[in-house]
């Protein structure tokens, strides 16, 4: 196991009481007993307090735009697949902004792990609802309540066989840091939305108020995730109750291995065997 320390960012700017501080232990814990150093780690992020979460680690860091993070990660990892590369984004920025590049990442399967921080409101933008807000939640954008029930991204992805979807709780730590583990050492796509409390802008899904819901999946007798009907019921769940842990997993070919030039090694290793001014030639 690596040393914590090793993965120490600049100070963190989220409010007291933030789920993201919970996250990002997780992750660093994860990180350090799967002994990925951060040489070998990129994050990519978009916009929102999510996206500031590459910035209090130690590794390599692409920050986007809003919305953008999977083709970013996408083009990472087949120009370089020596790289753990890492998606961050919020609940906003990821299913609202990103919704497109969300889907398009479902049906190509890179080995990309995105973990979607989902405090259930745009929480850099003070409070307005996101995609995953509860019907009949209230903001200073929305007084009257949001008039229609909150977007099952987790559904949405075991529909399209996403081959890995799993749901934490930022109130949960150590299982946590366990759906990282699986997450960062499955091959392929791997999806975890993790429950992420926004102490300053949502009093409604507040830490009590997941606590009395939110039960283990590996603690539900003869649950399999690999079946995919009883997934999706899973991941329709909301509620009264709310599953966590690992909702569908389903072994699909990779994205990087359509791509015969990656054969020979990553793009960024190989020799460019003509100047690339050269070649722009050719197209003239």
């Amino acid at each position: 196991m690596l040393p914590l320390d090793l993965y120490q960012g600049i100070e963190s700017a989220w409010c007291p009481g933030c789920g993201n501080f919970a996250m990002l232990k997780a992750f660093k814990q994860a990180l350090a007993e799967l002994e990925i150093r951060p040489e070998q780690i990129l994050l990519v992020s978009g916009i929102g307090q999510s996206s500031k979460f590459p910035h209090y680690l130690r590794c390599h860091t692409f920050n986007g735009i809003h919305g953008r993070t999977l083709p970013v990660a996408t083009g990472v990892r087949l120009a370089n697949p020596g790289l753990r590369v890492v998606a961050v984004a919020g609940d906003g920025d990821c299913y609202g902004e990103g919704g497109n590049h969300l889907l398009a990442a479902f049906r190509r399967n890179p080995d990309v792990t995105l973990a979607v921080h989902n405090n259930q409101v745009y929480g850099l933008t003070k409070g307005q609802a996101s995609p995953t807000s509860d019907q009949g939640f209230k903001s200073l954008i929305q007084p009257a309540g949001v008039p229609y029930p909150p977007m099952h991204a987790l559904a949405l992805a075991v529909a399209q066989d996403c081959s890995w979807v799993g749901r934490g709780f930022a109130g949960a730590a150590d299982h946590l840091k366990d759906l990282y583990k699986q997450a960062l050492g499955h091959r392929g796509f791997a999806l975890l939305e993790v429950l992420q409390p926004c102490v300053s802008f949502n009093k409604v899904n507040t830490y009590d108020w997941y606590r009395q819901r939110v039960y283990r999946l590996d603690e539900v007798p003869d649950y399999d995730p690999e079946n995919e009907a009883a997934a999706y019921l899973k991941a329709k769940e909301w509620g009264e109750r709310i599953p966590i842990g690992v909702i569908y997993r389903r072994p699909r070919p990779l994205l990087e291995d359509a791509f015969p030039a990656l054969a020979a090694g990553p793009l960024a290793q190989q020799v460019v065997p003509r100047p690339v001014a050269e070649m722009l030639t050719d197209f003239a």
